[in-house]
């Protein structure tokens, strides 16, 4: 075996490779509970790809038969709904760990210096599996996929000169029809996948080059031995992958239990109408996208103008980009920030699930005035950081990691 790896790593750098990103990639010894979701991210996009290549084998992209050919995938080929029901709660399932893997990175400052491109990265992964969702969202050609694709596309049309003639190109068409399934499915299925790999390679190479960031906002890259070791650091490998696969055993308990006993989770993943053939004759009686895109729906509804609701749409999202810039405390984590910093994380995270729920609902003029509060405390979070991080006092951060 050493002369055939001495063969390999001669013309491929597989050791190397294997001891800069596992045996020998140094990481805090204080990862706690909110590290397992990035390995989960992972796990779960392996699981999309696989499941999505064995659906593509059986699936016409076709406006008259993708609803039959969905349909013969759950009940004639063989474990066809299995398959269907990994992809869909796969789905639900990537938002559910990026979303609390994105958390953690608010609560432990891992977007500051020096790791602002991580987030950048990380962050481009989000827009990316945004899109690649709202693309394989129309595929089942149910009536929830046609007519939200249909809002959705629509909204383009609010842009002043350039909207109607940009509806129309994504379109491909007047309305949504074959020809929109065939080029959603084409991006869907090869464009963005290929796109979010070479982001996740990004984001694992940017994150790898300046170091794992831990609960504490300490650079275990200031300390190390005689030997060029972090003292507060341990081998990646095996520690952390042991440590990961007992989060992948309980993550695919509870994945499995959705995927075997509550796959449509009561309409939220699968909604009812989505059982239903597109008909562009017949409107659903409310029209609501899936519940990981709820909280900006919510935002762009309480925005009575369709131009700056897009817009406040849009910023929702943008912002996020620039939060490192944004964040002027000289502490990274949330344990020696200020109380200032631990109530308006706090805020931002009850307004996000409260958009995410009224996003769903139909809207009311009482539910219509809490979005737009929900609305101005999301954004407040982020354009009151510079202000509330520069001016509230901070505990002292230790030398070394805590545990």
């Amino acid at each position: 075996m050493s002369k055939l790896m001495a063969w390999i790593d001669a013309r491929f750098p597989a050791t190397k490779m294997w001891e800069d990103h596992l045996s020998k990639y140094y990481a805090p010894k204080n990862f706690n509970f909110f590290y397992f979701f990035g390995s989960l991210a992972l796990l779960v996009l392996v699981n999309q790809i696989l499941t999505g290549v064995w659906l593509t084998m059986s699936y016409e992209p076709s406006a008259d038969g993708a609803f039959a050919s969905v349909e013969y995938i759950m009940r004639d080929v063989e474990y066809g709904a299995i398959i269907r029901y990994l992809h869909s709660t796969g789905a639900s399932a990537f938002f559910v760990v990026v979303y609390l893997h994105m958390f953690r990175g608010l609560l432990y400052g891992s977007y500051q210096k020096p790791r602002e491109l991580v987030w950048i990265f990380g962050m481009l992964i989000y827009l990316a599996l945004m899109a690649e969702a709202f693309m394989g969202y129309l595929l089942p050609w149910g009536q929830m996929s046609y007519w939200g694709a249909q809002v959705i596309i629509s909204l383009f049309g609010a842009i002043p000169v350039i909207g109607d003639g940009l509806t129309e190109w994504i379109r491909g068409d007047y309305l949504i029809s074959g020809i929109t399934l065939n080029r959603f499915f084409a991006l869907h299925v090869v464009a963005l996948p290929i796109v979010i790999l070479g982001l996740v390679v990004m984001h694992i190479l940017a994150l790898h080059e300046v170091g794992s960031n831990n609960p504490d906002g300490v650079e275990i890259k200031k300390l190390k031995d005689e030997n060029g070791v972090p003292l507060d650091g341990i081998p990646f490998h095996p520690y952390y992958t042991v440590k990961d696969i007992v989060g992948v055993v309980v993550f695919l308990f509870v994945f499995c239990t959705v995927v075997f006993f509550f796959p449509e989770m009561g309409g939220y993943f699968l909604e009812k109408p989505n059982f239903e053939e597109a008909n562009a004759l017949k409107t659903p009686a409310h029209i609501a996208p899936v519940w990981y895109f709820t909280p900006f729906y919510a935002i762009l509804r309480a925005v009575p103008d369709k131009l700056l609701g897009v817009i406040a749409m849009g910023a929702a999202i943008a912002v996020l980009f620039v939060l490192p810039w944004l964040d002027r405390s000289p502490v990274k984590s949330m344990r020696y920030k200020g109380w200032l910093s631990k109530v308006w994380l706090l805020v931002f995270c009850i307004s996000f699930v409260i958009l995410g729920v009224l996003g769903v609902l139909q809207p009311t003029e009482g539910r219509t005035l809490l979005a737009r509060i929900c609305t101005v405390l999301y954004f407040a979070y982020f354009l009151l950081m510079p202000f509330y991080t520069r001016m509230e006092k901070t505990k002292p951060v230790p030398e070394r990691v805590t545990g």
